[in-house]
């Protein structure tokens, strides 16, 4: 989902957050296909030039829309994570962590797997659980290590920074 950061941060930020369904009710409008479709476009690169282009459009009306309504994406996934957190470090429960292990375990497992051919690559329910299993590692990273978005953020504002003499 690299891509979509490029050319959409706004809906990739949405993505992550609760307000995820905004985020594909836009894009589904944009690019004219159902909601429930979205996310594999998305996640596999299938759009088109022109579907691509649409979601650039939809990038600023969810820009337009969230300044409307006094939202911000990245502040909304930040604390998200932190109340998380919190309620992990208050309840000491062993529920996440074992999740987190389990999935960190099924998806490099079905990795392995089929590397090894031992698990048909061509299978779609096999795919989709793998693109499942990876986001969902993917949200396990961010919460336990954090999101490298103010990472970028600081790059991207030193980047625009006048040259120190």
């Amino acid at each position: 989902m690299e891509w979509l950061k490029q050319i959409a941060p706004t809906i990739a930020t949405a993505l992550g957050t609760p307000l995820a369904g905004m985020a594909i009710s836009v894009v589904s409008k944009a690019i004219g296909v159902e909601p429930e479709k979205v996310g594999d476009l998305i996640s596999n690169n299938k759009l088109t030039a022109e579907q691509i282009a649409q979601v650039k459009i939809a990038e600023i009306e969810l820009q337009k829309q969230a300044q409307e309504l006094g939202l911000n994406f990245e502040k909304l996934a930040v604390d998200d994570r932190k109340s998380a957190r919190d309620m992990q470090m208050a309840t000491r429960s062993w529920v996440p962590p074992l999740l987190a292990a389990s999935v960190t375990i099924g998806f490099f497992g079905i990795l392995v797997m089929m590397l090894l051919g031992k698990v048909d690559s061509n299978n779609p329910a096999i795919l989709m659980m793998l693109g499942s299993l990876g986001t969902a590692w993917t949200g396990i990273i961010a919460y336990y290590f954090g999101s490298s978005a103010g990472s970028q953020a600081k790059t991207d504002l030193l980047s625009k920074a006048p040259a120190i003499k």
